[in-house]
């Protein structure tokens, strides 16, 4: 199974970008261990910090499923929503942190309604959540 995980903008900081929200482990550090937990599933990782690129990289649709964590773009982007809406595979989207601890305006998820399930406030664990998931 080939899984598509994406992540939007600012992700590519992890490990560093306010590590008392988001930790201190870096997206390859999560990657490694998620591809030798996970053998069987073909992993590929794709981050942007642009919205449209973000929904041109899911047309491709060479996938059979997809994690992803909008980032800001959770909360107001209808395009990228419009466009998991359009995907007739698995979609999971993953926030490390509690957004419902967070402000107000990140309580909102216009995107959520376009997956099959949302993890919110796993951590990291949230990619690893996710693909077990995919396995039933």
């Amino acid at each position: 199974m080939k899984v598509l995980i994406v992540n939007g903008p600012n992700l590519n900081l992890l490990g560093t970008r306010e590590p008392e929200i988001y930790g201190s482990t870096s997206m390859e550090s999560c990657l490694e261990k998620l591809r030798s937990e996970f053998p069987s599933y073909e992993l590929d990782y794709y981050q942007s910090n642009i919205e449209g690129e973000m929904i041109n990289r899911l047309q491709e649709d060479d996938f059979d499923a997809v994690v992803i964590n909008p980032g800001a773009y959770t909360h107001y982007s209808y395009a990228i929503a419009d466009c998991l809406k359009n995907i007739r595979k698995p979609k999971i989207e993953v926030h490390i942190s509690n957004i419902y601890k967070r402000e107000e305006f990140r309580q909102k998820s216009v995107t959520a309604a376009s997956t099959d399930a949302v993890l919110s406030g796993f951590g990291m664990d949230g990619y690893r959540l996710a693909l077990l998931s995919l396995k039933k």
